[in-house]
């Protein structure tokens, strides 16, 4: 099949003719903002349906913003270290008092309120939608299985492809960030809810069975209880994800602490956006540990903790007043980023330039010659192989959807990008994760360092990115290797762990040496692990490059931005967002089918 392929390819090559600037597809979505800007108004779907929603959000979100900014500097911090002492103790309050001194000390109090009144509407909404629908998902059959492919594409949507459609129904600012970010973070909601729900012993359910419980009964007292970690992880994990989204929602206008990295980036101030990304990572810590901690709270005083909550209040009544002094990170870090610059430039570029002519160029230049119909056949044919004829199918529609948006080129621009940070991220994932299953001393180092980078939200690895090759779409690259490495090295390492230590010591007793313990044994054995980790790996590469188009990677991140900031390209960056969804279902799909028909090998 490869042979066919490739001469299929040498007699069919087409020249890489740009995409047509007037597509079909640009025209229909321009005609679709067009109809949605004349009937805003009028049209009953929207004077009594997304209007009203719009209206509500935003009074939520402005409900939200008055309580934070209304407890003023002193009270807020004393609020939080007060909600952190009583859901996880002495220690989560410490830190978040800590914390939301940082963001004083920083100058950046205001964009910190303001991120976080975001977070927590769209995370309040997030709990009052999925924790139901995860608790209805457990206990009735059908709406879990309806539910469940609806979830799955949910959650291989890169980020950029959620604000096209939130700004064309609910115009740019609060609503349309709170609505992207619900639909980003729901998932997680309902389906750790309904892990939770199902989980429960079913001998504690048959107990209270027995003695006479209702169906609300068993649902108050018996699973809701039970399911109480399940449920707190379900919030932790929402908040993450929420933050995560909220700081992309600033290329639509929304308010917080992404405006100041989206600014930084544009002017390439490293040292302005390395601030912002403190204060966005310290926020991050701040709200995962105080959850984590609430998930494992043992039982407490409730004398002491109400003491704490009324000293909190009476200092926020009290309107204290908190002079604190300025600190920023600017200065020294756009300092060493100029150093870097100057002695590490001949490095950088040669690294920069070794990868995009050896891996990047000869790829991007082999897809995009490649016909349509011939991607289209290949994307069937090897997917029918290896991953099943479903997979097959759904991917081969992708594909040829790509064509259909008029933006097959960016698509393979794209596609490229996102193969060869793929294959750097295996590589850095595999490698990393073989040595932690091996070393228990450096697994105990390095996992802290995974636990931080992955609360971290997805604009925030631009910067070191930025900061040593400049916009480019080798930045794109790295700052994907940065993202996606992480959940790799977690997966790696766990697969290489669950290979029994019997067969281990067969091998060793047989006379491996390590290299083919590893390669004959322990790999072959932790396949499962390994195809699981490039399918989260691909996904989360796929959404950091589109995100690359903030700082030169083009192609399918650069027409999304230019749809939002020019009306005349709306339509192009709407089919952008589509295009980015169709690459997302396609790597998704091949990947997951070929898991699935060669996952675990034993």
């Amino acid at each position: 099949m490869i042979v066919a392929t490739v001469v299929a390819y040498l007699a069919f090559r087409t020249t890489a003719v740009a995409d047509d600037s007037d597509a079909v597809a640009f025209r229909f979505f321009g005609g679709v903002r067009d109809w949605v800007d004349a009937n805003r108004d009028t049209h009953p779907l929207f004077l009594y349906g997304i209007n009203y929603l719009r209206l509500g959000i935003r009074l939520l979100v402005d409900a939200v913003r008055a309580g934070l900014t209304g407890l003023g500097l002193a009270g807020l911090v004393a609020v939080a270290g007060a909600i952190a002492f009583v859901l996880g103790g002495w220690r989560p309050a410490l830190l978040a008092v800590a914390g939301f001194l940082g963001f004083g000390v920083l100058g950046l109090w205001d964009e910190s309120v303001d991120t976080l009144a975001l977070t927590l509407t769209a995370v309040l909404i997030s709990v009052l939608i999925g924790v139901p629908l995860g608790i209805l998902a457990a206990r009735v059959r059908w709406i879990g299985a309806a539910l469940r492919p609806l979830l799955d594409v949910m959650q291989i949507l890169p980020t950029f492809a959620y604000l096209a459609p939130m700004t064309l129904l609910f115009l740019i600012g609060s609503p349309a960030a709170v609505v992207a970010t619900l639909i980003y973070a729901v998932p997680v909601t309902i389906r750790i809810t309904e892990l939770g729900i199902a989980g429960v012993a079913p001998s504690a359910v048959e107990a209270a069975t027995a003695l006479g419980s209702t169906r609300w009964q068993l649902l108050a007292k018996v699973r809701l209880p039970m399911a109480r970690p399940a449920l707190v992880l379900a919030v932790n994990q929402t908040i993450m994800m929420a933050l995560s989204m909220v700081v992309v929602t600033a290329l639509i206008d929304a308010p917080g602490l992404g405006v100041n990295i989206l600014q930084a980036l544009e002017r390439v101030n490293v040292g302005a956006a390395f601030d912002a990304g403190l204060a966005i990572v310290i926020m991050a810590i701040v709200l995962d540990r105080v959850t984590t901690a609430a998930a494992r709270r043992q039982r407490r005083d409730w004398r002491v903790s109400a003491v704490v909550l009324v000293a909190a209040i009476a200092i926020a009544a009290a309107r204290v007043t908190l002079e604190l002094p300025l600190f920023s990170f600017a200065k020294p870090v756009n300092d060493v980023t100029g150093w870097l610059e100057l002695h590490w430039y001949d490095a950088t570029e040669w690294l920069k330039n070794t990868v995009s002519t050896v891996l990047l160029n000869p790829l991007e230049t082999l897809l995009t010659t490649t016909p349509w119909w011939l991607f289209t056949l290949v994307v069937l044919a090897f997917g029918l192989l290896l991953a099943g004829w479903r997979a097959a199918l759904i991917a081969g529609a992708a594909a040829a959807g790509l064509t259909g948006l008029g933006l097959y080129q960016h698509a393979m621009q794209t596609l490229a990008t996102v193969l060869v940070a793929t294959v750097l991220t295996m590589l850095v994932g595999i490698t990393a994760g073989v040595l932690c299953a091996r070393h228990d001393r450096l697994a105990t180092i390095v996992r802290p360092v995974l636990d931080a980078a992955q609360t971290m939200p997805s604009f925030v690895y631009l910067l070191p990115a930025v900061a040593l090759f400049g916009a480019s779409r080798f930045t794109a690259i790295v700052a994907a290797v940065i993202y996606a490495a992480p959940p790799v090295v977690r997966l790696v390492e766990r697969g290489i762990r669950d290979v029994p230590a019997t067969v281990v010591e067969a091998a060793l007793s047989a006379g491996s040496t390590p290299g083919q313990l590893l390669r004959k044994v322990q790999l072959p054995m932790a396949r499962g692990g390994l195809l699981l980790a490039a399918n989260q790996g691909i996904v989360m590469v796929l959404a950091m490059v589109v995100v690359g188009g903030l700082v030169g990677a083009g192609a399918l991140g650069y027409d999304v931005v230019a749809g939002f900031s020019q009306r005349e390209d709306f339509g192009r960056g709407l089919a952008a967002g589509f295009a980015i969804v169709l690459l997302g279902v396609l790597l998704d799909r091949l990947t997951q089918g070929f898991h699935r028909r060669k996952g675990p090998s034993r």
